[in-house]
């Protein structure tokens, strides 16, 4: 149920995103904030991939629990030995966006969908609103809003029956391994959460003296609020009237908080880059994946794309494991034990990864507006 519905979510949210980002209005800026989200973004994904390598989340001997994945692990090996690097993941980047829509193929959907999303606000802006184009285009937006909608319902649908699944998958996986699930258990909470604070705590406090030269706590302090919203809705979304009183409180205007908070609601995910690499790692340790400098690159890319589509809903992050796992090329059952694992454990780490991404739209939007003297007060 959760992979049929992860491919709509993430189409008609990035058409929907992409199409609204009003960067003709904001010019320079729109950019830069654009920019600021994808470098944090990239660089939490990083972050996540070296923590996750140090700490090291692993099942020793997992694979030879069960015999059913020894195959598995040889043809993964086999792919990754045959299937053309760096260079050709690039270049599967572009394929027909109709046939990666059947197959499933996560990341050439996402790049389609910003590209057509981003065509329908240029239309627009070209011809004006009162256009029979861009009245047209603002009718094809209304429309991939409902659908975007539709598909939101339809996670509620599945969240009403998902303690069923969760309770189904953990007993299914604590049955076949036993106690061994426990370590790999707490090594994940343990690296997600130290990541999420140490990008709190000493990575956005960086940026803040570096860029505005000012006590960086002092920000982090007044933004609790915001964090604490978070922490507790576990949605960006959810957290962002709370966010704009904390913005206006550090007198920043509103013609940039109103542009730069809901778009990181939308597309700045740093809590869910640092989250989403701990469960690749594991289960690249789990069976026997031997990860490449450029399969870690394309592992940093895939997060960093994926989290675009995280949506801004509690539990967002889940979803998105789908689109990381095959691009490491797990098959659906191998899939299947690794979100098993994550939907266990995922509401106590959506809580700080959730406070995580709240903290960077704010702090971003906090830098923005004070290197640009017109958006304070």
């Amino acid at each position: 149920m959760l992979k049929m519905i992860v491919i709509p979510i993430i189409f008609f949210s990035l058409v929907s995103g992409s199409a609204s980002l009003p960067i003709k209005k904001f010019g320079k800026i729109g950019i830069f904030v654009l920019l600021w989200y994808f470098a944090t973004s990239l660089f939490a994904a990083f972050f996540g991939c070296i923590l996750a390598l140090g700490l090291n989340p692993e099942m020793q001997n997992f694979s030879t629990l069960s015999g059913k994945f020894a195959n598995d692990v040889a043809s993964i090996k086999m792919k990754g030995e045959s299937g053309g690097g760096f260079a050709q993941f690039l270049n599967e980047l572009f394929m027909n966006p109709f046939q990666a829509l059947a197959e499933g193929n996560f990341l050439p959907v996402i790049i389609f969908a910003l590209l057509f999303g981003l065509a329908i606000r240029v239309l627009i802006d070209k011809n004006g609103e009162e256009s029979e184009i861009g009245k047209s285009g603002n009718l094809l937006l209304q429309i991939f809003d409902i659908c975007q909608r539709a598909a939101f319902k339809i996670i509620d649908w599945i969240m009403e029956y998902f303690p069923v699944g969760v309770f189904a998958l953990t007993a299914v996986n604590f049955a076949t391994y036993g106690a061994k699930l426990f370590m790999p258990y707490f090594q994940i909470t343990i690296c997600v959460i130290i990541g999420v604070l140490a990008m709190i705590f000493v990575i956005y406090p960086i940026f803040v003296g570096i860029f505005c030269r000012e006590n960086p706590y002092k920000i982090i302090f007044k933004l609790k609020e915001a964090i604490f919203t978070a922490f507790l809705t576990r949605s960006s979304a959810a957290t962002l009237p709370c966010s704009f009183r904390v913005m206006d409180s550090l007198n920043i205007r509103r013609e940039l908080s109103s542009f730069s908070l809901p778009l990181g609601a939308t597309i700045n995910m740093d809590g869910v880059c640092v989250h989403l690499p701990v469960f690749a790692i594991l289960a690249v340790n789990i069976f026997g994946i031997d990860l490449s400098m450029g399969q870690l690159a394309i592992l940093v890319i895939s997060v960093v794309f994926a989290s675009v589509g995280a949506g801004g809903i509690p539990g967002g992050s889940v979803f998105l494991l789908f689109m990381v796992l095959s691009n490491l090329g797990l098959d659906d059952a191998q899939t299947a034990t690794i979100v098993a694992l994550a939907i266990g454990i995922n509401p106590l780490l959506d809580m700080f990864e959730t406070a995580c991404n709240v903290t960077g739209d704010n702090i971003c939007t906090y830098i923005v507006g004070k290197k640009n003297s017109m958006l304070t007060k």
